[in-house]
């Protein structure tokens, strides 16, 4: 993938850069979803999420998010030390904003480089957004960015880098 060819195309389409910030995601042993704690130079909150694994493209995810504070060792601490760590990403993200959509290029330690899109469920003031319409959202921008559907994947990086196939296990 050429990611200023990404770039520029993003930068054509509106999207402002929020900047790049170096991600260390600590994923813990949890029986639902998964449970990761972010700290970053920008990004840093305690994320737990579920979503669907078994297809490629577009999914729904319910997302929990707390944004933390200084003390994010010490939660990170308590976490580790109660219920175990499962894997940690190291990655750098590029980050830009359309509106309610969030694009990251991430490149991801032992993984190599990937394209992410987020769009969240809230604009502002305007509240919540139906969930057809999020996916209207994101498959525009697949075909705006010109992002091949063999190119999309299932997994999260953690699964990636445990090897977890979640599509046959």
């Amino acid at each position: 993938m050429d990611t200023k060819v990404f770039e520029r195309t993003l930068r054509s389409l509106g999207a402002n850069f929020h900047g790049v910030d170096h991600q260390l995601d600590t994923y813990f042993r949890v029986s639902q979803g998964r449970l990761k704690l972010r700290e970053g130079n920008i990004e840093n909150a305690l994320i737990h999420y579920a979503r669907e694994d078994d297809f490629t493209g577009p999914k729904k995810s319910l997302v929990t998010l707390y944004q933390l504070g200084e003390r994010a060792s010490e939660l990170k601490n308590i976490l580790s030390n109660s219920i175990g760590i499962l894997v940690v990403v190291d990655k750098c993200r590029k980050i830009f904003f359309i509106e309610n959509v969030k694009f990251h290029i991430d490149t991801v330690e032992q993984l190599g480089t990937f394209v992410e899109i987020e769009v969240m469920d809230h604009l502002g003031d305007s509240g919540p957004i139906e969930f057809e319409q999020l996916k209207t959202q994101c498959d525009h921008y697949i075909e705006a960015l010109q992002i091949s559907k063999v190119d999309l994947i299932s997994h999260s990086y953690s699964d990636m880098i445990l090897g977890i196939d979640r599509d046959h296990s």
